[in-house]
């Protein structure tokens, strides 16, 4: 769809790519003022268009893949953002320094702050982005809002929180600056709210350096849906359809897909007009998404404007055949847009793949990606934006890296295109299921169960998706698939992982002597005693005991019925499972092991027979789950008494806020967190006695 009601009659471009009337500035170098997966996005389309590009980092990134990619890069000195890739004038300096002729803001950091875009221009280069005046009237959700009800845009009335009742509940507060879920609460108590907004207002300064908030209502069971624009300075706006973001934790979007499924006629219509509305009020240019909220009535009401690129513009990219990047360079050259876009084409899913443990609240898991990846794309980079994608991966680390505690755990983004949305779907579950990871916990095995519940399945989507369904999506083993297998009590799948582990490490060792001769009889009992293996499966804790012989005819396994070791190698385990053949892929770092085989996908740390003294701490103990900063400390102080849940500190890692909670109630015995402190995984934060009934 377009909206091009004022848009110029010279509105193709001609054939060097410019408008007759616009005026052109050609860019021969951009500097990304962003990291990671964006900062790459960026820079392979300039690579196409033959503009050289300029990275920046900070210490944490040195060796970042971003960095190494581009043609020139230059320090941020530090880690912290703030002082970092948050420093408007050091990345102007650096800018200049490199002799590059524009900026592109990728998305989160500065990407939405006006005075830097105004000082960007000020500095002479070219802003790659919409006007800073339509960038600041967009940037406070609350003037935003006042915008969008003069331009007939359908929205929710905010409320004053002094008035509410419980009649108003729930409600959500969000803060008025940034988004990615900082600074946004559900309250479903009114002896919460002011609590609440108190948080809130601490997280959103913290984050946006800005800490207003507001209350709206919150739409249970209401979906989100976003629509993609794209605009020129001739008067040209452009709709390019619309994406379902339904599926989110912590307010955050997990997974998108377009076109939005299950949507009638006249919603579409009514979200696609209401966006260009949006666009056209405030003179927008470039590319930008116009956020909703659908209702379970089917009426739309305005979130907010995102006056940049989207995180899951991918999608978009491939049912239009579209590189909305190099739009965005284009547009910002003075070029004008066509008339109309592409017709889009089939169905297009994205996943976020991130270094989180969906199990344990989300707690990113900072650490080293020995290995990342996907089978049949390279995971350098990305295919080619367009129809012919099939399976494209948009990715910000590549193995070898560390993920650091500095910034997002967002590794990459897989994204799927098909005809259908079913064929869409299956397309991206089979790529994930298969995706070779070794480093840190992921959400993986939760994107691909989600995208094979039948609710999704059948477009039965709202924001409430995963919260509602995560204890069962998370309960599961540690099986990616659903093949057959001994049943849960015994470890299913994640068992013959750990029987293949333990035979590829007897391999190993034994090949270093000379050949590994392979017992190729049924599992049996013998009369000698077996070597024992014990393994602690990742992220859920269980633990598994194999066992395995070398004798004179061989290495065997040991302990149970119906399997038959194939071979064996250090990297590589065949067994048959009650007559059918599994290949195991097995690879070891120090005391961690990662098996991978379309039967199974698993992490397994092994353990040693007994616990060692160092190891011990005190029952009660609450431990750091990852390295952090220790930003606040509760109520409570050693001798209190404490309710199971109740937070008593709160850690700050990658970018969010992390409750830590008494684990029982009890006596609080410990407290050794400290303000400020910077804390290792592992380490103690306090001890909570808990209490014993008689």
């Amino acid at each position: 769809m377009t909206d091009s009601s004022s848009a110029s009659p010279s509105g193709d471009f001609t054939a060097d790519g410019q408008s007759p009337s616009a005026r052109h500035r050609d860019i021969g170098s951009v500097l990304v003022a962003n990291r990671g997966e964006i900062a790459r996005r960026v820079f392979r389309t300039c690579r196409t268009l033959g503009i050289a590009t300029v990275a920046v980092y900070a210490d944490a990134d040195a060796d970042a893949a971003h960095v190494a990619e581009a043609d020139a890069a230059v320090r941020l000195p530090g880690n912290a953002p703030a002082d970092t890739y948050l420093r408007a004038d050091l990345l102007i300096a650096a800018a200049l320094a490199a002799g590059a002729d524009a900026v592109h803001p990728g998305y989160g950091f500065l990407s939405e702050n006006a005075e830097f875009a105004r000082a960007v221009k000020a500095a002479g280069l070219v802003w790659i982005g919409p006007p800073p005046d339509a960038v600041e009237a967009m940037g406070s959700k609350t003037r935003a809002k006042e915008l969008m009800a003069a331009a007939g845009v359908p929205l929710f009335s905010a409320l004053d929180p002094a008035r509410v009742t419980a009649a108003d509940l729930p409600l959500l507060v969000k803060a008025s600056a940034g988004g990615g879920g900082r600074g946004m609460r559900v309250v479903r108590e009114l002896d919460a709210l002011e609590s609440e907004l108190a948080a809130a207002r601490s997280e959103a300064a913290a984050a946006f350096g800005d800490g207003e908030v507001f209350v709206e209502p919150y739409a249970e069971g209401a979906r989100h849906v976003e629509v993609q624009v794209l605009a020129d300075a001739h008067g040209t706006v452009w709709v390019l359809g619309e994406r379902d973001c339904s599926l989110q934790r912590r307010h955050q979007k997990v997974i998108e897909e377009t076109p939005a499924p299950g949507l009638g006629d006249e919603v579409r219509r009514t979200l696609h007009e209401s966006a260009a509305r949006a666009a056209r009020s405030i003179g927008y240019t470039g590319a930008g998404t116009v956020e909703f909220l659908v209702a379970r009535d089917g009426r739309p009401y305005f979130l907010e404007m995102n006056t940049r690129l989207q995180v899951e513009h991918p999608v978009t990219e491939c049912v239009t055949g579209l590189d909305l990047v190099a739009l965005q360079i284009r547009v910002a050259e003075g070029a004008a847009l066509p008339p109309s876009p592409p017709r889009p084409h089939g169905h297009a899913v994205e996943a976020r793949l991130y270094a989180e443990d969906p199990a344990r609240g989300w707690q990113p898991q900072p650490g080293a990606l020995h290995l990342f990846e996907l089978p049949g794309v390279d995971a350098e980079f990305a295919v080619t934006p367009g129809l012919d994608a099939g399976l494209r991966l948009d990715a910000g680390v590549s193995g070898g890296e560390t993920i650091g505690v500095h910034y997002d755990p967002m590794l990459a983004k897989v994204i799927a295109w098909a005809p259908t949305r079913a064929e869409a779907v299956r397309r991206l579950a089979y790529a994930l299921e298969r995706a070779r990871l070794h480093g840190p916990v992921t959400n993986r095995d939760l994107l691909v169960r989600v995208l094979r519940h039948p609710d999704f399945a059948a477009a039965r989507l709202d924001t409430g998706f995963l919260e509602r369904r995560l204890d069962a999506l998370i309960g599961a083993s540690g099986a990616t698939t659903d093949a057959p297998g001994p049943a849960d009590g015994d470890g299913g799948p994640v068992r013959f992982a750990a029987l293949a582990a333990a035979l590829a490490d007897a391999a190993g060792r034994t090949s270093a002597r000379g050949p590994v001769p392979v017992r190729l009889g049924g599992w049996r009992n013998v009369p000698s005693q077996p070597q024992v293996k014990r393994f602690r499966s990742e992220p859920d804790g269980r633990e598994y005991e194999v066992g395995y012989r070398l004798g004179r005819a061989g290495l065997e396994a040991t302990g149970a019925d119906g399997v038959r070791l194939v071979s064996a190698s250090a990297r590589r385990v065949v067994l048959d499972i009650d007559g059918v053949r599994r290949v195991f892929d097995v690879a070891a770092y120090a005391e961690r092991v990662f098996v991978d085989s379309p039967f199974v996908s698993c992490a397994l740390t092994a353990l040693p027979r007994f616990t060692a003294p160092e190891d011990l701490t005190p029952q009660g103990s609450l431990l750091a789950p990852m390295p952090g900063t220790v930003i606040r400390i509760g109520e409570f102080s050693p001798g209190d008494r404490v309710e199971k849940g109740r937070p008593l500190l709160w850690l700050e890692a990658m970018k969010m806020e992390h409750v830590i909670a008494a684990p029982a109630t009890g006596t609080l015995t410990e407290l050794t967190a400290e303000v400020g402190r910077q804390v290792d995984v592992g380490a103690v934060l306090a001890v909570v006695k808990e209490e014993t009934t008689p």
